[in-house]
């Protein structure tokens, strides 16, 4: 039977590698993983126990993306404390809104223009 075990990552096209890297440390709070010795520019990061953020660089094609079309979600525990980060580290974001099934959400965008939703399942829920 074919099964499939988890995701393993996500990989972003990123026009300066070293931006991204400066905003998913400090903005997005990723760890920084060795990356083997590829022939072109790039970072990987830990989310989370097992999957991981690659960033490739060079991109030269603009970036497609939206919070209603493509983006990805990192589940926190502590909405309102990424919250507050956001708001000292100066970085943009949308205000928290609920979504349909009450979790609360809220997005931003990477140097490159990719959306980012961060989301807590627990204790935001609408009541």
């Amino acid at each position: 039977m074919l099964s499939i075990i988890g995701i393993n990552h996500v990989a972003l096209y990123v026009a300066e590698v070293a931006q991204s890297v400066e905003f998913y440390e400090k903005i997005v709070g990723l760890t920084p993983l060795a990356r083997p010795a590829f022939d072109f520019p790039g970072a990987w990061f830990k989310i989370g126990d097992a999957q991981e953020l690659h960033i490739i660089g060079i991109r030269t094609e603009p970036v497609v993306s939206g919070s209603r079309s493509n983006h990805f979600a990192l589940e926190v525990s502590d909405l309102d404390a990424w919250e507050a980060h956001f708001k000292a580290t100066n970085t943009t974001y949308r205000p928290p809104k609920f979504r349909p099934d009450g979790v609360r959400q809220i997005f931003l965008q990477d140097p490159d223009g990719y959306w980012i939703e961060f989301f807590s399942r627990k204790g935001n829920q609408l009541i």
